[in-house]
C-alpha cells in the first residue's frame, strides 16, 4: 500500500478549509471506483498546520481518483490553501498497528 503526507498553515476561514475537505471525502466515498483510496485531514494543535493522509491499494486506484474532476477541483484548493505547493512525501506504508 503507498500513502501521502501532506502538511502546509492555513490561517483562513476555516468554514471554507473544512466545507473543501468533505466535498472531497465525501466524493472519494461516493466513487465505487475508488474504494481502494482513503483520504483523512486534521488540524494540529497549533490551529494553523493542516495535515492530510491518503493511501490506496494499486496505481490504478490512484490514476483514476486522479483522473477525476473532484480530485482536480481539491487539488486546486489546497495549492490555494498552502499559497503554493504544499510539502508531500509520499511513502510505501510498512507496518501499523490492526486498528490503523
Amino acid at each position: 500500500m503507498r500513502c501521502i503526507t501532506i502538511t502546509y498553515d492555513y490561517d483562513g476561514d476555516d468554514m471554507v478549509w473544512v466545507a473543501t475537505c468533505e466535498a472531497f471525502i465525501n466524493a472519494v466515498g461516493n466513487d465505487p471506483a475508488a474504494q481502494g483510496f482513503s483520504y483523512q485531514v486534521a488540524v494540529a494543535g497549533n490551529g494553523v498546520t493542516r495535515i492530510h493522509w491518503g493511501r490506496w491499494d494499486s496505481e490504478a486506484t490512484l490514476k483514476h481518483v486522479q483522473s477525476q474532476e473532484y480530485f482536480a477541483t481539491f487539488a486546486a484548493k489546497v495549492k490555494e490553501f498552502a499559497d503554493g505547493a504544499p510539502d508531500a512525501v509520499v511513502a510505501t506504508l510498512r507496518d501499523h498497528t490492526a486498528n490503523w
